[in-house]
């Protein structure tokens, strides 16, 4: 029951309706070890509605429950925010993409580099993404 208890408070700090669906799908997204896709997601949880989950991740997304990332493989992954970020720009952090895995991950210790733009533009988002081979596909693994 702590857990629930855990689920419901994130839920409700983001603003977010604490239902048993959304609970179920946030209790799902915080067991991923590595960013998830919307079919990630639909073929864990295949007894829900697929337009269900696009909206609930949308909200997830708008409340900055999680955050989206771009790894140029076609498909949008997501993570689950720390509880202190609010996705500005000071909260964004560096993604590795893996080639053979397909995995992404997100490296929250390393920020993502300073840019000085020139004079007139406005910075709104920032997507980094390092490509590679994660530590389990170059057998590097640590443990």
């Amino acid at each position: 029951m702590q857990e629930e208890t855990k689920y419901i408070q994130q839920l409700e700090k983001r603003g977010i309706r604490p239902t048993a669906l959304r609970l179920l799908i946030l209790k799902t997204i915080a067991g991923y070890r590595q960013a998830f896709s919307l079919s990630d997601l639909e073929e864990q949880l295949d007894t829900v509605d697929k337009s269900t989950l696009f909206r609930t991740l949308n909200l997830f997304h708008r409340q900055h429950l999680i955050h989206s990332i771009d790894d140029g493989s076609g498909s949008i992954k997501y993570s689950v925010c720390s509880p202190d970020c609010n996705c500005s720009l000071q909260d964004l952090h560096v993604h590795f993409a893996c080639y053979r895995c397909q995995r992404t991950f997100c490296m929250e210790n390393i920020a993502i580099p300073q840019v000085k733009l020139p004079p007139g533009f406005s910075l709104s988002s920032v997507n980094f993404v390092l490509k590679g081979l994660c530590d389990a596909c170059s057998g590097n693994t640590v443990r």
